[in-house]
């Protein structure tokens, strides 16, 4: 689990590709001060593990449905990550609870200046937005936002200039991919709705099938 708040901006040092897959080595400094091999570290929101590391760079390997599914897949050597170790018990939850495990990825379609702040309009999937409520919690590439704004086809997050400095979002472009991971809680009530609804239906069906048939 984590928690949305970046710890560190990576570089990627190096990128072995395979078939479908990928081995990524990541320089770092902060992130690896006290990990372990198999350890997870959040990588541009998605959960990854620690396979082998030194005193600044680490290694992880990201399976082709991670690729399919994140911006992982478009990285270039240089590029810059959003890095945040797992959460332990008893630290700050400055974010929100961030799983590591995307819901799929959207683009920045726009940017604001407004004051201070910037605003950054991103299309989405209707099953992402689905999920997704004006003053709720998303996570952008491993940051922890507030929305802002939602209608049926984006939503909008604003940037403080802090997580200008300590993150990577503001030096994507229009058209760039980012990933993106809903507040948990939504798809949990859903699942739990539609069990609800589901055992009711299968009582009925079986009931007026017990009718039909004479045995009550």
């Amino acid at each position: 689990m984590f928690t949305g708040i970046i710890e560190e901006i990576g570089k990627i040092q190096g990128i072995i590709r395979s078939t479908k897959s990928a081995k990524i080595i990541i320089n770092a400094s902060k992130v690896l001060e006290d990990i372990n091999l198999g350890d997870s570290i959040s990588t541009n929101g998605v959960c990854l593990t620690v396979t082998e590391f030194s005193a600044n760079r680490f290694t992880v390997d990201v399976m082709a449905e991670t690729m399919r599914k994140s911006n992982l897949d478009k990285l270039t050597i240089g590029e810059e990550v959003n890095l945040e170790r797992a959460l332990r018990v008893g630290d700050r939850l400055g974010g929100h609870i961030v799983s590591g495990h995307i819901d799929g990825t959207g683009i920045i379609t726009n940017y604001e200046k407004e004051d201070n702040a910037i605003w950054v309009t991103i299309k989405a999937e209707p099953e992402i937005l689905k999920y997704i409520i004006q003053k709720g919690s998303i996570t952008i590439d491993g940051i922890s936002l507030t929305v802002a704004y939602i209608d049926d086809k984006v939503f909008k997050v604003s940037i403080i200039p802090h997580t200008k400095e300590v993150t990577t979002l503001l030096k994507k472009k229009v058209g760039d991919i980012v990933n993106l991971e809903c507040d948990m809680v939504g798809k949990y009530i859903e699942k739990l709705i539609m069990t609800k609804e589901d055992t009711k239906d299968k009582q009925k069906i079986d009931l007026d099938f017990l009718r039909i048939n004479g045995f009550c």
